[in-house]
């Protein structure tokens, strides 16, 4: 059975690389983007190429699988994301194994958008044809429960349930002559993630592959839009596992993923990590085809339950962006 799903994961991701190469032409439009969006630092430092990663409560952002073998009884992070144009990401994310694991993991995730000021326009009859309205602020967030599982000493599966909302303020709407009525621009949706992890059995090799932003479509006035759909495929692997060297002493991750999504034509994401002494981690990330960002690096430091991680990616024209991540587990 194990055998079969290995041979199912290397064909998808065989067929994604391929086609990871075609022309970079935009295949559809999407709305609440900011669901694509990392806010990590180890995330962010390995370009999101966390599919077959696991990664504790973070798992709930990337595969929720990832969270099935949680050593700890509790993990709680926090993660700050100083995105492009001065947006702001918060992230907090909690797991906890109830009745000494036998059940699985639970898990609660939520993200916080800060858009910062705008300036609010209405059309009007002037020379410049708009006169300004009021400064607004643009928010989103998402909060989530998710669940994972190992069904056995190879196999774990996850998965979380989201609400989103994003409130783009008002919008001032000549109604007559001299007068205007007032449109509050929320709208709201809830969306699925899921996963899977398969250990080969072949040193620390892992398979895995996750959806997320899986709902309906929603729309704020006439014309309606979907989440930001992703399909992932991967793998990821210890290479000093081959030397047979301790990961207490050192180790070397490489993870890949195989990406697809609704918006975006198909990327291949590379990560590669070195941890010494299990305390320290150097990381760093390429993506492609990618506009404005192609590679990310960072680093962090874990010793007693408690972490910091820091990622940097310089993102073309655009600020270069700058995550931190605080986790504390016990």
């Amino acid at each position: 059975m194990i055998k079969k799903i290995s041979i199912s994961y290397v064909t998808l991701l065989t067929l994604m690389i391929t086609s990871a190469y075609a022309a970079n032409v935009k295949l559809a439009q999407t709305g609440f983007k900011y669901l694509s969006v990392s806010t990590d630092a180890r995330g962010g430092a390995l370009c999101d190429a966390l599919t077959t990663v696991e990664m504790g409560s973070n798992s709930l952002f990337y595969n929720p699988a990832g969270m099935a073998r949680m050593d700890n009884k509790i993990e709680f992070t926090a993660s700050l994301n100083n995105w492009i144009a001065d947006i702001k990401y918060n992230s907090f994310s909690l797991s906890l194994i109830p009745f000494k694991g036998r059940y699985g993991v639970l898990g609660l995730s939520f993200i916080s958008v800060d858009y910062g000021n705008l300036q609010g326009t209405m059309v009007w009859e002037n020379d410049q044809g708009y006169v300004d309205t009021e400064i607004f602020q643009p928010t989103a967030f998402t909060s989530g429960i998710g669940y994972a599982k190992a069904l056995s000493d190879k196999f774990s599966i996850g998965g979380q349930v989201k609400y989103a909302r994003q409130n783009l303020g008002k919008s001032f709407v000549p109604a007559g002559e001299d007068s205007v009525y007032i449109k509050n621009n929320i709208a709201n949706a809830i969306s699925y993630d899921f996963g899977t992890m398969c250990k080969t059995g072949y040193k620390s090799l892992v398979f895995g592959m996750s959806v997320r932003n899986f709902s309906n479509e929603i729309k704020f006035e006439e014309e309606g839009f979907q989440l930001p759909l992703t399909f992932r495929i991967g793998l990821s692997m210890n290479i000093l596992d081959i030397k047979d060297i301790s990961p207490e002493l050192m180790s070397c991750l490489v993870s890949i993923d195989a990406v697809h999504s609704r918006d975006y034509p198909e990327q291949i994401k590379l990560g590669v990590e070195y941890k010494l002494l299990n305390m320290f981690s150097v990381r760093g990330g390429y993506v492609t085809p990618s506009d404005e960002q192609h590679y990310s690096f960072g680093f962090g430091v874990e010793k007693y339950g408690l972490g910091v991680d820091y990622a940097y990616t310089p993102f073309g024209i655009f600020k270069d962006v700058q995550r931190f991540t605080l986790k504390y587990a016990f």
